[in-house]
């Protein structure tokens, strides 16, 4: 099973622990990876508001190339995931565009006319890997564990590809496959703010206020993320969200691979659990042999 590996520029950098726990997971259950050779941004939402063509275009290069592999392609990143499954759908909705595309493709002596598919880690991994092989290559099971599962605003949304718009239950039954007891968690869907975090902060920080609470509120151990930008924002301000609202939380936030990998048995520092900002040690106590 082979897909074109589209990291974007988040799990380059700030959310390389997601990167490496997606590699670490996906090699363990005979997913190969082929990163997109020269890969470019694919403009968040941005480029959108400036200009769509240009956007289209930026996003649609990445396909392309993705095309030339002959490969599907895997994007586990939120934004740019929703991104790339736009673009595919502008492609689709309006032929106009999809000339206009190409004629900028074109200039780098690329097409785009065989659209590939954009699929998401949790996707893949509960719709195509499946969670009864999952559950056959547990090592460390993660019963008495428990998790708010976190999806955040892109993921399911506009459309649910791949699960329900309101009420998505994928990460939950993957969780549940693991041994771990997922929480009751109104939030789920609940958008973390993204980006006003750096225009709006008091905004974004009662967003986060109300996620972690709304987490403590059920009990939950952690939170498990399937976007970059929510992770950074629920535990890289957690500490601000403390000294602004007289909170005292301190709630390790993962990304779903994470649980994924400690179950398989995948060493924690492979995955990057030591870079987290809020250590998760009771997920890490699940390891049986932290292995470097």
């Amino acid at each position: 099973m082979d897909y074109a590996y589209y990291p974007g520029c988040s799990l380059e950098t700030a959310a390389s622990p997601y990167d490496k726990s997606v590699r670490e997971v996906f090699k363990a259950l005979g997913i190969n990876l082929h990163e997109i050779e020269d890969w470019n941004c694919c403009g968040a939402t941005m480029y959108m508001s400036v200009n769509n063509t240009v956007a289209y275009s930026i996003s649609a290069r990445n396909l392309a190339i993705a095309q030339k592999m002959g490969m599907n392609v895997c994007a586990p990143c939120s934004s740019c995931y929703t991104i790339l499954r736009k673009t595919n759908r502008q492609l689709c909705w309006d032929p106009k565009e999809r000339d206009k595309i190409n004629q900028a493709l074109a200039a780098a002596n690329l097409v785009y006319d065989d659209p590939v598919e954009v699929r998401h880690p949790l996707d893949i991994l509960v719709n195509e890997i499946g969670l009864d092989t999952i559950r056959a290559k547990i090592v460390n099971s993660l019963v008495g564990l428990k998790v708010a599962p976190y999806y955040g605003c892109q993921v399911v949304r506009p459309y649910g590809y791949f699960d329900d718009v309101d009420d998505p239950v994928t990460m939950d039954k993957l969780l549940q496959a693991l041994g771990a007891e997922t929480t009751h968690f109104p939030g789920k869907v609940r958008c973390c703010g993204g980006m006003l975090m750096t225009t709006e902060e008091n905004i974004a920080l009662k967003l986060n206020l109300g996620l972690l609470q709304a987490a403590v509120d059920n009990d939950a151990e952690m939170i498990a993320t399937a976007c970059p930008l929510c992770q950074m924002n629920l535990e890289a301000y957690q500490d601000k969200i403390n000294q602004t609202f007289g909170r005292k939380f301190s709630i390790p936030i993962v990304y779903f691979t994470h649980l994924v990998g400690v179950a398989l048995g995948m060493s924690p520092v492979k995955m990057g659990l030591d870079k987290l900002l809020v250590s998760p040690d009771k997920l890490l106590a699940r390891a049986k042999e932290v292995r470097v």
